[in-house]
C-alpha cells in the first residue's frame, strides 16, 4: 500500500510516504547553508518520497521559533526556498513549504523582537520538554491579528514564487496558530475567543481563505493540526474532526495530524502512529487525504497503519533525520 499512488488535490503523488517538516537546525539568520543543502540532498535522494514538506519557516521576524530556523519572512528567502525545491524536484518528489509563526516560542535573544501571543500566556513549544519563554508575550490586538494573517499570505506567495507545489500551514506543537486553537493558551473573549471552536479556529479559517486565494486553485494546500493536547482542559479529538471538516470546505487538500501542546510526542505512547486515534477519526469524516506522522520506523509500520485505515499517507521525521538513507526500499 505504501507504494501506491495517491491524488492530493490536483497533485498525483507516486507513493504515500512523506518526509515530514522536521527542523534541520542548519540555517543562519534564516538563510540556508551548505548543511541545509546536504540535509535535503541526502534525505530526498532518488525520489524516495511522494511528498517532501520543507521544514517550518517563519513568516515574520517576530515569529522565529529557533535560532537556526528557515525564513520565509521576506523576498530574500525566495532564492533559498527555490534551491531546496530544485533539489527535491530533481530527486523526483513533490515539495510543499510549511509556514509558521512561533508565537510565545519566539525569544528576543535570537529573533530580536518581543514575543506575541493570543492571550499573553507563555507555554512550552516545539521540542518536548522545552521550557516556556521567560519573557511574557504581548497580546495581539485585532489589527495585529489581521497583519499576522497577511504575513502568512505573503510567505505563501514566496513559497509559490520559489517553485513549491503547494503550502502547508503549521498549527501544531504549541506554536502561534496552535496557541489560538487550544483553550489552554487562548483566553480571549473577542471573535477569536478560546471558549468556542468557532472562535479558536477563526484565524485558521481566515488564513486558509487568504492563502488559497493567493496561491490559486491548483497548488496543494495542507494544514498541520495539533489534533489533541492530551492535557486537562485542552483540545479534544472531537474538536479536530469538526475543524478539519470546516477546513476541507474552505479548500484545504490535505489534513496533517500531529500533537498539540504535547508537541510531537504523545505521553505514554511510542508505538507506530501514536496519533492514529486522531487521524482515524478525522479520516472517517472528511473526503480529503489525511497524513499521520509519529513513531514510524519501517515501511512495514507504514503499511500496517494504511491497512488499518489510520490515514492515507504516512510521514517520517526523526528516523529520516537520524538515518539519511532510510526508505530506499521504496525504490525496489
Amino acid at each position: 500500500m505504501v507504494k501506491d499512488r495517491i491524488k492530493v488535490g490536483h497533485c498525483i503523488l507516486k507513493n504515500r510516504m512523506v518526509k515530514a517538516p522536521i527542523y534541520s537546525d542548519s540555517c543562519v539568520k534564516g538563510r540556508i547553508t551548505e548543511d541545509t543543502i546536504r540535509h535535503y540532498e541526502d534525505r530526498t535522494g532518488d525520489g524516495r518520497f511522494g511528498l517532501v514538506v520543507i521544514e517550518h519557516s517563519f513568516v515574520r521576524q517576530d515569529g522565529m521559533a529557533g535560532p537556526a530556523q528557515l525564513s520565509a519572512a521576506d523576498d530574500r528567502a525566495i532564492e533559498d526556498i527555490r534551491k531546496l525545491c530544485e533539489i527535491i524536484h530533481r530527486n523526483g518528489s513533490a515539495a510543499i513549504l510549511q509556514i509558521n509563526h512561533g508565537g510565545c516560542a519566539a525569544e528576543k535573544s535570537f529573533c530580536g523582537c518581543d514575543p506575541v501571543s493570543p492571550s499573553g500566556i507563555s507555554i512550552s513549544c516545539g521540542l518536548p520538554g522545552s521550557k516556556p519563554n521567560t519573557q511574557k508575550p504581548g497580546i495581539l490586538t485585532k489589527n495585529e491579528i489581521l497583519a499576522l494573517e497577511d504575513a502568512y499570505i505573503r510567505a505563501a506567495r514566496r513559497g509559490m514564487e520559489a517553485g513549491c507545489d503547494g503550502i502547508e500551514i503549521h498549527s501544531a506543537h504549541g506554536y502561534m496558530l496552535n496557541q489560538f486553537y487550544s483553550p489552554i493558551s487562548n483566553k480571549r473573549t473577542d471573535q477569536y475567543n478560546g471558549y468556542t471552536l468557532e472562535g479558536r479556529t477563526r484565524i485558521h479559517r481566515e488564513i486558509i481563505r487568504g492563502v488559497r486565494q493567493a496561491i490559486g486553485d491548483q497548488p496543494l494546500l495542507a494544514i498541520r493540526i495539533g489534533g489533541c493536547d492530551y492535557m486537562e482542559g485542552g483540545t479534544r479529538i472531537e474538536d479536530t474532526v469538526e475543524a478539519s471538516k470546516a477546513y476541507e470546505e474552505l479548500g484545504v487538500d490535505l489534513i496533517d495530524i500531529s500533537g498539540g501542546l504535547c508537541s510531537f510526542v504523545r505521553p505514554g505512547h511510542t508505538e507506530p502512529g501514536y496519533f492514529g486515534e486522531i487521524s482515524e477519526a478525522v479520516k472517517k469524516e472528511v473526503g480529503i487525504p489525511v497524513l499521520l506522522t509519529g513513531g514510524v520506523k519501517t515501511l512495514a509500520d507504514a503499511d500496517m497503519l494504511l491497512e488499518q485505515g489510520k490515514a492515507d499517507l504516512i510521514g517520517v521525521g526523526r528516523i529520516i533525520t537520524a538515518q539519511a538513507d532510510w526508505g530506499r526500499e521504496l525504490l525496489s
